[in-house]
């Protein structure tokens, strides 16, 4: 397989970014380790700062497990409006050198600065000026990686991080990629890794010796994206307009919940949520799906697809309600619930506007 014609694709990932910005506007916060999330008995760490991850705090990290880990650990309380606000100054900087701009969180971001709005010819050059511009305006540090490929882009902007800069060239593609364990590759989780380490398969270069149809019969259609990337080769386009593929809103309890009444006055204000995210970004949905997680930690899920979009919040409640109450009575307490709706498409009120991630 040939690679295309070459481009210039930059992968920005700010630093520890909600834990950075809360060190930022608290100078008490400065180098210490701290945790953007809730540290109660249920909560959850949504961001750690680097002090923290010294002691093996991550993200996603039940705050009990956090706190053993890093008993010194200082936990704030998230401020989701002024992360969106910086993101978007963050945004404006991007948009000085190119449109091509594809959200991927409100820290990252991929740009294609092939043909870019100031005519520069260096890919890393631009990615300089960007890092040096986001720490002026954000006091922030943010790590880019630049390659011909997003694939490798995002792979280099992990390579020199916290504040740095890593360069993949097109000479360079093949050989960086053999070298990477198959739970290094972006796309590859603890599941597919521990399958592929079962087929002998440890290596860039291991997964590069396997067959287009060998992956396909054990991984499905995803064993073609495996192909190309052990090659170097990611043909995805940087994409402004992706489309949202799902919303939904989820809560974890104080305590477990058990009885009809309590889980379904839990229910409510997620469909809530999900509603006015609807309203605010002007979809609706086809398919929603109700996320049950006991006591135990066993999670369950349970979905309805609806022949026609449902463009009304009472349609919306009924189905969640009606996912929720055919599971009665719950052999165990619950302690989260959640739903979502995804088979998303512009609702009539947006004009036929296309749907875009916020950053």
């Amino acid at each position: 397989m040939d690679q295309p014609a070459s481009r210039k694709i930059i992968h920005i990932d700010m630093d520890a970014f909600y834990a950075s910005v809360e060190q930022r506007d608290n100078s008490a916060l400065r180098n210490k380790p701290i945790a953007v999330g809730g540290s109660s008995q249920r909560g959850v760490v949504a961001a750690a700062s680097y002090e923290a991850r010294k002691f093996g705090v991550r993200s996603a990290m039940a705050s009990t497990v956090a706190i053993r880990k890093c008993p010194d650990l200082i936990f704030v309380k998230p401020r989701f409006d002024v992360y969106k606000y910086v993101s978007n100054e963050i945004r404006t900087i991007f948009a000085e050198y190119t449109p091509l701009i594809e959200p991927l969180s409100l820290d990252e971001a991929y740009l294609d600065v092939t043909d870019n709005l100031k005519n520069i010819a260096s890919a890393t050059q631009i990615a300089e000026e960007i890092r040096a511009k986001i720490h002026e305006k954000t006091q922030l540090t943010a790590s880019a990686g630049v390659s011909y490929n997003k694939f490798l882009a995002k792979l280099a902007s992990d390579f020199r991080k916290p504040n740095g800069l890593y360069v993949i060239k097109p000479s360079q593609g093949l050989a960086f990629v053999e070298t990477l364990t198959v739970g290094q590759f972006h796309g590859i989780g603890r599941v597919t890794a521990a399958k592929l380490n079962q087929l002998g398969i440890f290596t860039g270069l291991d997964l590069r010796q396997q067959s287009e149809a060998f992956l396909k019969k054990h991984f499905g259609k995803v064993g073609s994206y495996y192909y190309t990337i052990a090659r170097a080769i990611d043909e995805r386009p940087v994409m402004p307009d992706r489309l949202r593929k799902s919303i939904g809103s989820e809560n974890t309890f104080d305590h477990d919940l058990s009885t009809e009444a309590e889980l379904l006055a839990g229910l409510q204000p997620e469909l809530d949520s999900v509603w006015r995210l609807c309203e605010r970004m002007q979809v609706v949905g086809r398919t929603v799906t109700l996320k049950v997680k006991f006591a135990d930690f066993e999670q369950i899920t349970r979905s309805r697809t609806t022949f026609g979009p449902i463009s009304q919040k009472s349609f919306l409640d009924r189905i969640g309600t009606d996912l929720l109450t055919a599971l009665f009575p719950v052999p165990k307490g619950v302690r989260l619930l959640g739903v979502s709706l995804s088979n998303l498409e512009a609702s009539d009120e947006s004009s036929g506007q296309q749907l875009v991630l916020p950053f």
